[in-house]
């Protein structure tokens, strides 16, 4: 979170800042491409099989392209430890 923004609770009512405003853009936009990200996979591994995907690939654009996915999952692994951890709050 934005460490120049303090989470407050959402009440039934108040409209939300604009800070709160973006972040829920951003959130939709990140769900959107995620969603997408997933269906383009999802038809590279059914039309081809990993070798070929390997064979045909930019060797060097494959390897970045592998760790900004690492760098995604760790953050969501993060992410799900905070819900987690606020779900055993309740």
């Amino acid at each position: 979170m934005n460490p120049k923004h303090s989470a407050r609770p959402v009440q039934h009512g108040r409209a939300l800042d604009v800070e709160e405003v973006r972040l829920v853009s951003d959130l939709r936009i990140m769900h959107a491409k995620i969603d997408e990200l997933h269906g383009i996979v999802n038809n590279l591994k059914r039309r081809h099989d990993d070798g070929a995907i390997v064979e045909y690939s930019d060797r060097s654009v494959l390897d970045e392209n592998i760790l900004r996915v690492d760098e995604i999952y760790l953050w969501f692994v993060k992410i799900k430890e905070e819900i987690e951890r606020r779900n055993g709050e309740l």
